[in-house]
Parts: structure tokens; sequence; C-alpha cells
């Protein structure tokens, strides 16, 4: 019985360990399928992030909560600085857990123009670290993946109190892009 025990428990803690190390600068972009909506369109097939690898270079903005003060500041300062990301050739992907009714009437109320993935059951947020269990939302994180599909940059705590993590944001995409 005691044998059984330390098996059981040593499979649990190992596969726990796996699960919560945190992903890091170098690390594969972990791939996901997600549906996503747009001010235009819904799209319950989803976008596919190995299908963007080698295109763009991506920007995946993981957020609480569509309509919220700080979830609306992050997103309107994307908007605002859109032609930014067009013109380096990246492709900004919001996700939250938000179903892609709230998202398509959210992103025509502000006139977004970038694509927000509905991850209703945080899997996606599981595998980036990016899900408040506690909480039940997303944490505020925003990754850069390289055109090889590699993480080139990371900000576990995103402010929407002052623009200094967009400006350092903006500053690794223009460093990517030289």
């Amino acid at each position: 019985m005691r044998i059984m025990f330390l098996i059981i428990f040593s499979a649990f803690f190992v596969t726990n360990q796996v699960y919560l190390q945190e992903l890091k600068v170098g690390d594969a972009a972990p791939n996901f399928k997600l549906p996503y909506a747009t001010k235009d369109t819904i799209d319950q097939n989803g976008i596919q992030l190995s299908d963007l690898i080698g295109k763009k270079i991506i920007v995946i903005a993981f957020y609480p909560a569509d309509w919220s003060p700080g979830c609306t500041n992050q997103m309107c300062s994307f908007r605002d600085d859109f032609e930014f990301f067009n013109d380096i050739n990246a492709e900004v992907l919001a996700i939250s857990g938000d179903y892609v009714w709230s998202h398509h009437n959210w992103a025509k109320s502000q006139n977004y123009q970038f694509k927000l993935l509905s991850d209703h059951n945080h899997k996606v947020a599981e595998l980036y670290n990016s899900y408040n269990s506690d909480r039940g939302f997303n944490k505020r994180t925003v990754f850069i993946i390289d055109k090889n599909g590699k993480i080139a940059y990371i900000d576990w705590k995103y402010s929407t109190t002052d623009d200094s993590s967009l400006k350092k944001l903006k500053s690794k995409l223009n460093d990517i892009t030289k």
C-alpha cells in the first residue's frame, strides 16, 4: 500500500512540476488554436499559432476580461499604436476567457483592428502560465513570439497604469525587427 502511494504521489508531483514550470525567453511557444472575433467578424474555426509562425512576429496579450477599465486601457493602447505593429509586420493576438460574442461587440465598440481570441476554458492561458486559478481570470501577461516560433520576450506583469510596459514591448519589437 505504501509503495502504491509513493508511486502515485511521485507521478502527481512530477506531472505538476512540469506543468508549473514557467516559460522563458528562448523556449518554443506552445501551439494552440482558438476561435476569435474582430470588429467585423466571428470565426468559430479559429486561428492556429503555428499557421502564423514564420510569417509575422506575434504579440500574445493575455488579459482578464472584456469591457473592464484596465483591459480597455491595454487594448486601446494596442489599437492606438496599431500602425506601429502593422509597420513591423507584427500580429497582435489578445486572449481572454470571454466568449467570441463579447469580443465581437467589444471590438466594434472600441474599433479594435486585431483579433480577440476566446480561451473560455483557459487551457491556453494555463499553457502560458497566464491563468490565475484563484481569481478565475487570465493574468495580464504579454509575450513576443519571433518568426522561428521562439519566445523572444515576456512581460509577466504588464501594466496598464502607465505606458511603461507598452514602451518596453515596442522597444523589444524594434530590436527584433532590426
